[in-house]
């Protein structure tokens, strides 16, 4: 169930009477983690209604090309295809297997399919002779051969009272199918990652620290878009207030730079990565003596002796396989370039994601940021103002690419 958790699913269900599963099939999906649109044909509305779909899903249920006819304005259907990452259509007549063979239009949930560009699962029901109808498997496999997978349907009673081979697959079976299918066609499966998150807080004493303002939001969305490819993920976090949930990643919380350094090497040493990713936000110096105690006010000393944290990053890519693809972040208070161009070299990073806090809505305390691949000299890929999450999708398909070419250490 860890690959649905995250997963787009447009979920399109046509006029059976085994609509009536698809509330179990959203129920099934929502609590797999999948998040889950449904598009409904007229006929599927004389069988269950939009309110108990909408109210499974947590979202509004589409089913008109228009949704105000007053006001003219339309259902937005090939946004709702560059939504999903898969179109499910479940139960699937035989009238729509004809309509997505044909190419049709003439609904809404036919147009979406015209128009997506994620992979598309259907799961048939209808009554035996229907689905053994020679038309009927030709489209079948005209469909398969279009690369639409299909999850066979269930024998048993049918709704017209023949015994056969025509029931809609039970919700459970339809979500381990999907879950399957994910999983078969995930590029990152198998790969891992060690990712170092958050700020680090080196005591002064037992209440004052010295530390940054680091949300550890950027690196938490990698690990999660990295997860949900398939990839298992040793998640280092310095103290941040985000909790991640993916079974896919291993969290071990951590509070100073040293026991950073201690936690990350650990699990180096217990399993190699296939990519590293430094996004902490690691204290540079750290007090050379703190104390276990609050000190008074009228005690504070007048100067602090600091001394030089260990450069974690570095240490990491020093030891790992040197097939580990290794990628170090930088934040600028200007362009930055020559510094993360240093940065790429002397820490011996095959990528530097680069921001800089003179772009507005980047760096810290934000939730987008605006950053720059730095692969060398002479290749950078600049990027305008995105969400946090939008910049881990790039990186992770940077990763895509590049692990793609590499073997695999895990």
């Amino acid at each position: 169930m860890a690959m649905l958790k995250g997963r787009r699913v447009v979920l399109g269900v046509t006029g059976s009477i085994a609509a009536y599963k698809s509330a179990l099939l959203v129920r099934e999906l929502v609590k797999a983690g999948a998040k889950v649109r449904v598009v409904m044909t007229p006929g599927a509305q004389e069988f269950i209604t939009p309110l108990t779909l909408g109210t499974l899903s947590g979202h509004p249920v589409h089913s008109e090309l228009t949704q105000d006819r007053n006001a003219g304005t339309w259902t937005d259907h090939v946004e709702l295809g560059l939504w999903g990452d898969v179109i499910l259509v479940a139960p699937a007549t035989a009238h729509t297997l004809s309509g997505m063979v044909e190419g049709r239009g003439d609904n809404l949930l036919l147009t979406v399919l015209l128009s997506a560009k994620c992979p598309v699962v259907v799961a048939p029901a209808m009554d035996r002779d229907m689905f053994t109808h020679e038309a009927t498997q030709a489209n079948l496999q005209a469909l398969e051969k279009r690369g639409v997978h299909v999850i066979e349907p269930g024998e048993g009673e049918l709704a017209s009272g023949l015994e056969g081979k025509g029931r809609l697959a039970e919700p459970e079976r339809i979500r381990e199918e999907l879950t399957a299918w994910f999983t078969e066609r995930s590029p990152l499966l198998g790969r891992h990652a060690l990712i170092t998150v958050g700020p680090t807080h080196e005591p002064l004493d037992a209440v004052r620290f010295i530390g940054n303002r680091s949300s550890g939001r950027q690196g938490v969305a990698i690990a999660l878009e990295l997860a949900q490819r398939g990839m298992t993920v040793d998640l280092i976090a310095g103290p941040i207030e985000i909790e991640v949930d993916h079974p896919g990643i291993r969290r071990v919380n951590v509070e100073t730079a040293l026991e950073m350094e201690a936690a990350a090497q650990s699990a180096l040493l217990n399993r190699a990565p296939d990519v590293i990713i430094g996004t902490a936000a690691v204290a540079d110096v750290r007090p050379t003596s703190p104390t276990s105690e609050k000190t008074a006010k009228t005690n504070l000393p007048s100067s602090i002796s600091l001394t030089e944290n260990p450069d974690i990053l570095q240490g990491l890519n020093e030891a790992a396989p040197p097939s580990c693809y290794k990628v170090g972040f930088a934040l600028a208070h200007d362009d930055g370039l020559e510094a993360a161009l240093r940065k790429l070299e002397q820490k011996k990073c095959d990528l530097v994601v680069l921001n800089s806090l003179a772009d507005k809505g980047a760096g810290f305390g934000h939730t987008t940021n605006q950053v720059r691949f730095v692969h060398g000299p002479n290749r950078i890929d600049s990027f305008d103002l995105k969400s946090k999450q939008e910049v881990a999708v790039d990186l992770a398909e940077v990763i895509q690419s590049q692990l793609s070419e590499r073997p695999t250490l895990s």
